[in-house]
Order: C-alpha cells, then sequence, then structure tokens
C-alpha cells in the first residue's frame, strides 16, 4: 500500500522541538499551503493547514534553518493521531525537507 504525500506551504507556527522518553528527537510545525488546482476542468482556489513532524538524529540538520515563514517542499507519510483532548488530526511524518 501507498501512503506518500509530498507538500510545499509556508512554516505557520513556530517549529518546537522535542524529544521521546527513547531519546528521539522530534520536530514538529504547522504547515500552511495555498494553490489553485483545476478539479472538473475548473480553477479551485486550495487552502491546507496540516500538522508535520520530523524524527530522528540525522533529521536535525534539516530542520535547524526552520522558522515561521521558510517556505518548503516536504514529503513523507500521513498518519491519524488522536490528541490528550481526545480531537483527532492528520500528521504529516516528514523524512525530506527542502528550502525553497
Amino acid at each position: 500500500m501507498t501512503n506518500r504525500l509530498v507538500l510545499t506551504g509556508t512554516i505557520a507556527k513556530h517549529p518546537k522541538r522535542s524529544q521521546s522518553p527513547a531519546g528521539i528527537p522530534h520536530c514538529h510545525f504547522v504547515l500552511e499551503h495555498r494553490s489553485v488546482q483545476r478539479e472538473a476542468d475548473l480553477p479551485r482556489q486550495i487552502y491546507c493547514y496540516i500538522n508535520v513532524v520530523i524524527s530522528g538524529k540525522g533529521q536535525q540538520v534539516l530542520t535547524q534553518d526552520l522558522v515561521v515563514g521558510s517556505t518548503i517542499k516536504v514529503e513523507g507519510f500521513i498518519s491519524y493521531q488522536t490528541g490528550r483532548n481526545g480531537i483527532g488530526k492528520l500528521v504529516l511524518h516528514a523524512d525530506y525537507i527542502d528550502l525553497i
């Protein structure tokens, strides 16, 4: 089964760094995407706001220059997560980030 998402956008919330109990570093941020796509041969304004997490010691280099307003291309898989408040959301688990 395929689960792969590529999305460009702007970092909308300041990246937060954390570490799991197992010692794995994580970087969490929110990506905002705006574009015009074609659907049914008509232009459609697209807006999406998605939580992104990138994990692992090798990924710290990819996230060190990220700030609010940075335009990036992100690649990874999506997963459903339920927060402490019981509300669910889709999260993009990135394995590739490129500053544009």
